[in-house]
């Protein structure tokens, strides 16, 4: 027993120091994009991140940024706790595996020198296969709190085993306490952590009872119990009762804010503590357990405290103003995201009867709290509702999706309307709804990132089923040809991509080994693994209920059930070790299993993942995020949408000081009036941001849809249209005989007066373009309606008056421009709005400022280590390197036009000098830059260019080409814009004299054409 104890603690400390080294050799040295970026800022200065929160990890994050040499390492300190989190939970892996293991093969408690190698190699073997495994690597790497919670799930886990091991002992039950205060902890970083309770209660009830089939029933209906209780009870109903005590000590008794949450904490901690001395004094031992249990995860808990309290200083971030019980409970009940139905719900074709009151929403009023509006609680014709729900988004671009993936015909269905009209409706059948869960949510969200792990990947390019765009992959030509076509002739940018991972499925069958092998041999603990691997699996795809078209790959989510499936492998090891030792005598079948295995399987995965896993030298989303700040001007206005053009800009600024006199304004948030409210307020170098509206005009339940009623033909002044939107005059909320509130402004075309000499003064444009302004700016916005952060955007437009230069990222999403794109100026990776009036064509927006796009482009930008080949750029960085090359492009066409040469010339050759063809392989985006250098007489050069690009798209063609006309639905895009490419390809060699080569491509353009018509 203590040599095994020895090695097991020391291997296990060396598997750490394997995992720290690899995780810290490779981690991203700054901020990653999605929501890094704000982690980071939130943990650094302490501010309120997205909902629901993770107080306790940022309470660790920034800890470990106190180590930070300055404000620009913070970033990396912050990820090498990601790393050491991740290393820590290596260990834990080990010693689980040799647990289990040495319960197989263990003789009253004793092991040999062949088992005790067995059972090592067991653990050595699983714990590295996990290390390298693809979505663990991914999440070990950078600032999220993936990491961090797979190291609560793997400490949980590990501790019921260890009270396995005492459970006899009159103390044992202080593991237990140690688990629930580490759940406790856990739900400040993610909730993903309680998922692990099932298989710890069947721990608990396999160790202390006979098993019988109403035990192991009662089992699951306890573990049920709990898992309902804590996520139903325990943390949404400790704030719903303190909110009882705040309505009281606050509208009751007239105290101040939040003096009845402190009054609650008080009694709440008066009463535990009574009732655990008394259980204590009485030797009643269970519920002393229950209740110091309960008391451990309540201050666990109340590390979501810290939101509260910081929320109420009105930090510069503030998502969701949870200063307020009741906005807190709103802050981690994710109110903002809304919800998925879950047992019953409706289709996402099912009419809705009518839309009624829901929770109330309080605001504070004066001295009190007021309930200012109602959350919406929808009701729909209950024919097109069902059990099970799983296609139920109304979005039509997921009604799109769904059809696709669950081959919807649907059964007719006529609905009635109040005017008394009729329709039709196809409501989806019951095996309809149930192929798409299969199909999508289990297979393709699920098993498609399992098999990513544990057999291989295709790609690193996220798609929505289409046959070459981030499958699984094994390797094995038969297998993968089967499914994906033919594998030899592979274009370059699928064969050379890095996230292209073969391991053979060894992995997953050495896994599928070690599962059939504890079933043989310990039935009772393939029970608690399977119960883990499903709870943190499959459950969660049951619970998520995700609609199609995600914006992201969303592996991490599983992360726990790849967790058990390796310590299937490590008891892989074992099983072949058991196997080897009936025909190999002593210790060479262990030590000859455990070497075998340990190169097939985790060194298989350490090749082929360490290039598309080391994020080492790579500054991309530090950089990006700087550029798109170096193109504002000063004290700007700068409008984002998304995650990846938001939140590292907010990292640079809070975390790295960067030009924080400019104010990010994210539009997807700016329909809350939390979010109005704080983008009002001075942050920083930033004044904020100029609203006419006051807080009663925009408060939830308020303007919240403004329809445009055309009663107006003729533009009407802008300031005249806001004017009577903010206005109360009942006149002005009132449309026909409807007696309901309706807000609306009488027209849809707009028109703002333009002062050229005050647009001069303010620096909107340069003196030298003073010819280009408008008198007026005239637009129309087409559609029905517009929302609340359409409508503030209208309102800072009025209310402004050009003293604050406004801008739109380039990344914003067309349908949020509300037709201003006419008087967009490209200055970088932003539009300015300005009087000038430039038509936009061949999706080219606005105008250019040449001499500020110039200036940013070729001087100020910065570029994240793109250029260097040893830097892994995944997908995400080389769609944004499309956004610069067709910048650069523009720019050079834009100085020709006027006759720069030269700044034409410097604009290309930069271009092609930052993005090289290695960073961002030649697509349709290069034809501007091929054009460009042919006008400037570069003949050879772009001659060059434009053979690589023909060679390029020929090659990707044929490919395409080469399916089966079954996969010409999701393909026809890319073969769309490869045919038009090459089209171009033949206009440009022709129009620039280069008869030859014209010819050469109108041969390849007509050959290629009918091979797409036959496939067609």
């Amino acid at each position: 027993m203590n040599s095994f104890r020895r090695a097991n603690i020391i291997t296990g400390w060396i598997v750490f120091l394997i995992a720290a080294v690899v995780y810290l050799i490779t981690k991203e040295p700054t901020a990653s994009f999605w929501d890094c970026g704000e982690f980071i800022a939130s943990s650094y200065k302490l501010e309120v991140g997205h909902p629901p929160g993770a107080p306790f990890f940022m309470l660790i994050s920034n800890f470990f940024s106190l180590f930070a040499s300055g404000p620009d390492q913070v970033a990396k300190w912050v990820n090498t706790m990601s790393a050491l989190a991740s290393a820590m939970t290596i260990a834990f892996l080990f010693w689980t595996i040799t647990h289990l293991a040495r319960k197989i093969v263990s003789k009253n408690g004793e092991l040999d020198r062949a088992a005790l190698i067995s059972v090592i190699g067991a653990g050595f073997v699983g714990a590295l296969a996990y290390t390298f495994s693809d979505t663990f690597w991914f999440s070990a790497v950078e600032a999220e709190v993936y990491a961090t919670s797979s190291l609560f799930t793997a400490m949980v886990f590990w501790a019921i085993l260890k009270w396995e091991n005492v459970a006899d002992s009159p103390r044992a039950n202080r593991w237990i306490v140690l688990i629930a205060y580490l759940m406790g902890l856990s739900i400040g970083v993610h909730l993903l952590n309680l998922l692990a309770i099932p298989a710890i209660v069947f721990v608990y009830y396999f160790r202390k009872y006979e098993t019988t089939r109403n035990g192991v029933l009662a089992s699951i209906g306890v573990s049920g119990l709990i898992l309902l209780v804590l996520l139903y009870i325990i943390i949404p109903g400790i704030i719903r009762v303190a909110g009882v005590f705040e309505l009281i000590a606050v509208n009751g008794i007239g105290l101040p804010f939040n003096s009845g949450t402190v009054i609650f904490i008080i009694v709440t901690a008066g009463v535990l503590a009574y009732l655990i001395m008394y259980t204590h004094r009485t030797r009643k031992v269970l519920m002393n357990t229950i209740l110091v249990s309960f008391t451990v995860i309540t201050i666990g808990y109340f590390s979501y405290g810290i939101i509260l309290i910081r929320s109420i200083t009105n930090t510069p971030m503030e998502q969701n103003d949870p200063e307020t019980v009741f906005s807190l409970l709103d802050y981690i009940n994710r109110e903002q995201y809304g919800s998925s139905p879950l047992i019953r719900g409706q289709y996402y074709n099912a009419p809705i009867i009518s839309a009624g009151e829901g929770k109330p929403i309080r605001s504070k009023i004066d001295d009190r709290y007021e309930v200012t509006s109602y959350r919406q609680n929808l009701e729909f014709d209950d024919r097109f509702q069902t059990l099970f729900p799983r296609m139920w988004s109304s979005q039509p671009d997921h009604i799109q999706a769904y059809e696709k993936w669950g081959k919807i015909e649907g059964t007719p269905i006529t609905v009635t309307y109040p005017d008394g009209e009729s329709q039709i409706l196809q409501k989806p059948t019951m095996g309809e709804n149930l192929r798409f869960f299969m199909r999508y949510q289990v297979g393709y969200m699920y098993l498609r990132y399992f098999m990513w792990n544990f057999a291989g990947r295709q790609n690193d390019y996220q798609g929505n089923g289409e046959v070459h765009k981030g499958n699984w992959l094994s390797g094995i030509t038969f297998i993968d040809e089967s499914r994906l076509g033919q594998q030899e002739n592979l274009p370059a940018f699928m064969k050379d991509n890095p996230a292209r991972n073969r391991y053979y499925m060894l992995p997953l069958l050495l896994g599928i080994g070690g599962l059939l092998f504890q079933y043989q041999r310990h039935r009772k603990d393939f029970w608690v693994v399977s119960l883990l691997f499903f709870m943190t699996g499959i459950a969660i795809v049951l619970y998520l209920n995700q609609y199609p078209l995600q914006p992201r790959e969303r592996d991490y989510a599983y992360a726990g059930s790849f967790y058990a499936f390796a310590m299937w492998i490590g008891l892989g090891v074992l099983g072949l070790s058991e196997v080897l030792r009936r025909k190999i005598p002593g210790i060479i079948a262990p030590i000859v299993a455990t070497l075998a295995c340990l190169m097939l399987v985790p060194v298989i995965l350490a090749k082929e993942n360490w290039d598309d896993h080391d994020r080492s030298d790579r500054y991309t989303t530090r950089d990006f995020a700087y550029n798109y700040l170096a193109s504002c001007a000063p004290n700007s206005i700068l409008f984002t949408n998304g995650d990846n053009d938001t939140f590292p800009l907010w990292y640079l600024q809070e975390v790295e000081g960067v030009r924080t006199d400019v104010r990010v304004v994210n539009l997807s948030y700016l329909g809350a009036d939390w979010y109005i409210q704080q983008v009002s307020r001075k942050a920083y170098d930033s004044d904020g941001v100029p609203f006419a509206m006051t807080l009663d005009q925009y408060r939830t339940g308020k303007r919240d849809f403004v329809y445009l009623v055309n009663r107006i033909d003729d533009y009407v002044d802008l300031g005249e249209a806001m004017a009577f939107l903010r206005s109360e005059d009942p006149r002005t909320k009132s449309l026909g005989n409807n007696r309901d509130r309706i807000d609306y402004i009488p027209a849809s075309k707009f028109i703002i007066p333009i002062d050229s000499s005050h647009i001069i003064e303010t620096g909107t444009v340069r003196p030298e373009l003073a010819e280009l302004i408008e008198p007026a700016i005239r637009w129309e916005i087409t559609g029905s309606s517009i929302r609340k952060n359409e409508m503030m955007v209208l309102d800072l437009l009025d209310n402004n008056n050009w003293e604050r230069p406004v801008y739109y990222a380039v990344t914003v999403s067309r349908d949020l421009y509300m037709n201003l794109q006419d008087y967009f100026q490209l200055q970088g990776l932003a539009y300015r709005v300005v009087p000038i009036k430039h038509t936009s064509v061949q999706g080219q927006l606005g105008s250019v400022d040449i001499d500020i796009l110039f200036d940013n482009m070729v001087n100020k930008f910065r570029w994240g280590g793109i250029s260097d080949p040893s830097v892994y750029l995944d997908e995400n960085i080389k769609r944004m390197l499309i956004n610069f090359r067709n910048n650069f492009g523009r720019l050079a066409s834009e100085c020709l036009v006027q006759g720069d040469t030269v700044k034409a010339k410097v604009a290309l050759d930069r271009c092609m000098e930052v993005i090289p063809r290695e960073a961002a392989p030649f697509d349709y985006f290069m034809i501007p830059i091929i054009e460009a250098y042919y006008r400037l007489g570069e003949t050879e050069l772009a001659n060059s260019f434009l053979s690589e690009l023909s060679d390029i798209t020929e090659e990707d063609l044929r490919y395409f080409i080469s399916f089966d006309r079954k996969h010409n639905a999701l393909l026809d895009y890319d073969k769309q814009i490869r045919m038009h490419t090459m089209q171009e390809l033949v206009r440009l060699s022709s129009q620039n004299g280069q008869t030859e080569l014209s010819n050469k491509q109108e041969e390849t353009f007509q050959a290629l054409l009918l091979l797409y018509q036959s496939n067609s």
